[in-house]
């Protein structure tokens, strides 16, 4: 075994040269460990983050992707997009290809995007309308409801039920302008799953925004990084984003926890500072919501934005950005463009700095660190709403092996 003193450095004290030498040696060998390794009950002023391990084991993501994804409401469309019968949209959710429909009778319903005869996709345009959900593989038909209606060359089967071979149904329901899903069947309410950030956001009236516009970036970072860096309490911003920062009062911060949602939010004051910022950021007061586990909801006067993080797998993520404005005829165009291109800036500001975070994670040198009490009561949050769904699903998987 290497010897500690192989890392000998005279600026480094004895105890963390120790440290950094026995980290791999130490580190935990099964998920048990690497969950039980987290302390989600220490108050914020004794608090730290939840382990490197966290970010960068596959076994945690794979967890995630079940005990996370695979039970919680996931955003998966607008309301605008399947406003109209025969309007859907296909994705994925926790590895799962989904689509929401329209039905002929007014009704929103979801399917797992499956043909029942050899597990072909249904759908496979991203969003669109049809009459019908045709299977390209052998040409199964299915109604917008999700029944079997058609299965060319299919005389002679026998014991096949019609009936029992529609698409298999998901949970589905909407909240504002916005399109949710569950997987777990048994799943409470999507109001319920929301809870105080129904009230909370009510009063913004975000759904008299209009969409506009959509970016997606691809980072090379685990998707709770990135869910860190927005819920540091603006801990970043004067550092990170100095033309945002510009338009923010950063003293009068504030950072708010209810149920499973944080609310961070700030007064604005008019700057020139930056041009473009203080044009296209406006209002009294600029609202960041965050909804566990993926979901944020940016407000200011007359705009919103939503960041969706999609994790692909335990070192990158895909963030989606939608802008919503006030107004989107042609006179608005060049102002919400301006707008957008003020948001690409913060998320390419950001985008370096959580990869230069994944890579450090994986570091011999760090193993967690401590939280800012004033700034990072958010994040707090998050890491025990994600303990206690890995500690519950680890116990109902090991549960179910015995």
């Amino acid at each position: 075994m290497t010897s500690a003193r192989a890392f000998s450095d005279p600026q480094i004290p004895a105890n963390i040269e120790l440290d950094i030498a026995n980290h791999h040696t130490t580190m935990p060998s099964s998920v048990e460990q690497i969950l039980s390794s987290y302390d989600d009950r220490a108050p914020l002023a004794r608090a730290s983050t939840i382990p490197a391990p966290w970010y960068v084991d596959a076994r945690v993501a794979e967890l995630e992707r079940l005990s996370v994804f695979g039970k919680t409401w996931r955003l998966v469309a607008r309301t605008d997009q399947v406003k109209e019968p025969g309007q859907f949209v296909a994705t994925t959710v926790a590895g799962e290809p989904v689509v929401v429909v329209r039905g002929n009778d007014g009704v929103l319903r979801a399917f797992f995007n499956v043909c029942r005869h050899h597990a072909a996709a249904v759908v496979t345009q991203p969003c669109g309308q049809a009459s019908l959900l045709h299977c390209p593989y052998h040409g199964w038909n299915y109604g917008l409801d999700g029944s079997l209606k058609g299965m060319p060359e299919f005389e002679g089967v026998e014991d096949f039920d019609r009936v029992k071979n529609g698409l298999v149904p998901i949970r589905v329901e909407t909240w504002e302008c916005f399109v949710f899903i569950n997987l777990d069947e048994q799943a409470a309410p999507l109001t319920e799953f929301l809870g105080g950030l129904v009230q909370r956001v009510a009063p913004l009236g975000i759904g008299n925004l209009h969409y506009f516009d959509r970016r997606s970036y691809n980072i090379n970072c685990n998707w709770k990084v990135y869910v860190d860096n927005y819920l540091d309490g603006g801990y970043h911003v004067p550092h990170l984003h100095k033309g945002l920062n510009s338009v923010l009062d950063y003293k009068q911060y504030t950072i708010e926890n209810e149920d499973r949602y944080c609310l961070q939010s700030s007064p604005m004051v008019s700057c020139t500072e930056d041009a473009s910022t203080g044009a296209t950021r406006k209002g009294d007061r600029a609202w960041y919501f965050w909804q566990y586990p993926n979901l944020m909801i940016n407000c200011y006067e007359g705009y919103m934005d939503t960041n969706l993080v999609i994790p692909v797998d335990v070192d990158h993520c895909k963030v989606i950005f939608d802008f919503y404005f006030a107004g989107i005829g042609e006179e608005h165009r060049e102002y919400n463009k301006q707008s957008v291109n003020v948001g690409n800036r913060v998320q390419e500001e950001d985008l370096g700095i959580c990869e230069d975070v994944q890579r450090g994670l994986k570091s011999r040198a760090y193993r967690a660190g401590r939280l800012s009490v004033r700034r990072e009561a958010g994040e707090q949050l998050f890491h025990r709403l994600l303990a206690a769904d890995l500690k519950n699903g680890l116990t109902t998987s090991t549960a179910s092996a015995d």
